[in-house]
């Protein structure tokens, strides 16, 4: 897991970040990444996101055509609960064949939608939201490397959005690199099921006396924190 610092949200800085990049670029529509995607990155939108508008136009009047669109989104969930952790290429197979029809008769909805309602409407903008990103938003369709949302990423940031309303700031932007690199470490170290105390500890024990160009044995997927115990003598 990485995390990388930036001192504000301007698209260059993303842009500095995946210089070296190539692939599928996962993310909501802020519009600081609008200039990544190309041939060297491609789209693929949050269905997540797009829920979330027509969650709040339910909760703020109950309306008919935001509770269809969320069971209609809902039924795509349904199909990833039942595949999670499956094999790739399994999940590709059936979310064409599942899914795939959901998705073309929740474009056809969307349309039909879009023709009836204002188009100064927020459920218009929620509407031309998913319609306008098509392609970015059925790309998971066809890879089954890639989730249905950017959810994942969204839960590890919590820690960075808690601590941030805690701390408020880093000081400069050296601190910023520095937490983004702790940040790194921690997140990378729950991803490989390591205790990050009990990790960091470990770190911070050793990394002293350890040659600099071996740092890497120090990464949370190559250290041993549960060495085998030798036997003690009965006395």
């Amino acid at each position: 897991m990485l995390f990388r610092y930036s001192p504000d949200r301007r698209g260059e800085h993303p842009k500095e970040h995946l210089k070296p990049f190539t692939g599928i670029l996962q993310a909501d529509a802020y519009s600081g990444f609008g200039h990544l995607y190309g041939e060297r990155i491609q789209e693929a939108a949050c269905w997540a996101h797009a829920r979330r508008a027509f969650y709040e136009l339910h909760q703020a009047n109950q309306s008919p055509v935001a509770a269809e669109a969320l069971a209609r989104i809902g039924a795509l969930y349904v199909i990833e609960a039942e595949i999670r952790g499956r094999p790739s290429g399994e999940r590709t197979a059936i979310r064409q064949a599942r899914a795939g029809p959901l998705l073309e008769s929740l474009r056809e909805w969307l349309r039909q939608t879009l023709a009836r309602v204002s188009k100064k409407s927020e459920l218009a903008k929620a509407v031309s939201y998913i319609l306008t990103r098509w392609t970015a938003f059925t790309r998971y369709r066809d890879d089954g490397r890639l989730e249905i949302d950017n959810n994942a990423a969204e839960r590890s940031l919590r820690a960075v959005a808690l601590g941030r309303k805690n701390y408020l700031f880093c000081g400069s932007d050296a601190g910023g690199e520095r937490a983004a690199a702790i940040y790194s470490l921690i997140g990378t170290a729950k991803l490989n099921g390591v205790d990050p105390e009990a990790y960091l500890r470990y770190v911070l024990e050793r990394i002293a006396d350890h040659p600099i160009n071996r740092v890497e044995e120090l990464l949370p997927w190559r250290v041993d924190l549960n060495p085998a115990i030798e036997p003690r003598l009965a006395a």
